[in-house]
C-alpha cells in the first residue's frame, strides 16, 4: 500500500488537474455558445445558395463558367478541417477517420488540410499536402474562408484539381457531431428527379455575368459555413471531454481519500500495537 504522504501527493496534483479541466470546461462553454449562433446565423443562407445556384446553372440555357466544368477525373482535392488542437474527445479522431477512408489514393489526391492536427495526420501518411492553413483562431472571420475558398478555386480552374470535397464534423447538438463529405467543385445542377417546378429565369445582363458573380460567393459561403460547423463542433467536444475529466478526477480523489483514511487507520494501528507490545514487555 502506498505511503500516506504519496497519496496526499497524488489527491494534490489530482486537485490542480479538476480545477484546470473545470475552467477549461467553462470556457469551451462560452466558447460554444458564440460558434453555435454563428452556426445558426450561417447555414440556411449556405443551404440554400446552393440550391439556387444549381437551378439557375440548369436554367441558363447552358451557360458556360469554369466553376462548373466538369472534366475527367485525375486528380481529387479534399479540403479536411480539424482542430489546431487536442483535448476535444474524440472530435479530431472521427473526422480524420472518415477523411483516411476517403482519401485512399496518395499519387491522384491533393490536400487542403485546415487546422494542425489535419496537417501533421496526412503529413505523417506521406500524403501531398498542397496547402495548409492553421492557427486560425477561436472566431472565424469570413475573409479567412473567402482566401482558402480563392485558392481552390483558382487551382481547380487551372485545372490542377478536377473535383474538390469538404470533409469537415457538421455540428449536430452539444453531444453530436457527424462527419460528413460534401462535393463543393464542380457545382452540380440537379438531376431531373430533383429539378422540382420549372422555373424559367431572366438574366440581366447575361446568365454568364450572373454566375459568374454568384459562384465564387457560393464556395466562399460553403466553406465558410464548414468552418464554422468545425468550430462549433469542436467546442462542443471540447466543453463534454472536459465536463467527463472534472468528473472523473472527483470520483479519483473520493477513491484516494478513502486509501488515505486505511492507510492512517492502519499507522495508528500499528502504533498502538508498538505501544502496547512496550508497555507489556516493561511489565
Amino acid at each position: 500500500m502506498a505511503s500516506a504522504r504519496d497519496i496526499r501527493r497524488r489527491i494534490k496534483s489530482i486537485k490542480s488537474t479538476q480545477q484546470i479541466t473545470k475552467a477549461m470546461k467553462m470556457v469551451a462553454a462560452a466558447k460554444l455558445r458564440r460558434a453555435q449562433e454563428a452556426v445558426v446565423s450561417a447555414r440556411p443562407f449556405a443551404l440554400k445558395i446552393k440550391d439556387v445556384l444549381s437551378r439557375v446553372a440548369a436554367a441558363s440555357g447552358g451557360a458556360s463558367h469554369p466553376l462548373l466544368e466538369v472534366r475527367e477525373v485525375k486528380t481529387t482535392a479534399y479540403v479536411v478541417i480539424a482542430a489546431d488542437r487536442g483535448l476535444c474527445g474524440g472530435f479530431n479522431a472521427n473526422v480524420l477517420r472518415r477523411a483516411g477512408g476517403e482519401v485512399t489514393d496518395k499519387n491522384n489526391s491533393a490536400i487542403v488540410a485546415l487546422g494542425r492536427k489535419s496537417r501533421d495526420y496526412f503529413n505523417r501518411r506521406g500524403f501531398d499536402v498542397t496547402a495548409s492553413y492553421v492557427q486560425l483562431g477561436e472566431s472565424i472571420e469570413f475573409s479567412q474562408a473567402k482566401e482558402i475558398a480563392r485558392f481552390v478555386m483558382d487551382k481547380y480552374v487551372a485545372g490542377e484539381f478536377d473535383e474538390v470535397y469538404l470533409i469537415f464534423s457538421e455540428f449536430v447538438n452539444v453531444l453530436t457531431q457527424r462527419p460528413v463529405k460534401v462535393k463543393l467543385l464542380p457545382v452540380e445542377t440537379p438531376t431531373e428527379e430533383k429539378k422540382g417546378p420549372s422555373v424559367e429565369y431572366i438574366f440581366e445582363p447575361s446568365a454568364e455575368s450572373v454566375l459568374a458573380s454568384l459562384l465564387p460567393t457560393y464556395v466562399e459561403t460553403t466553406l465558410f459555413r464548414a468552418m464554422l460547423e468545425a468550430k462549433a463542433g469542436e467546442q462542443g467536444a471540447r466543453m463534454t471531454a472536459m465536463d467527463s475529466a472534472t468528473k472523473n478526477a472527483k470520483e479519483l480523489i473520493e477513491k484516494l481519500t478513502l486509501s488515505l483514511n486505511r492507510a492512517r487507520q492502519a499507522a495508528i494501528t500499528t502504533e498502538i500495537s508498538e505501544i502496547v507490545s512496550g508497555a507489556a514487555a516493561l511489565e
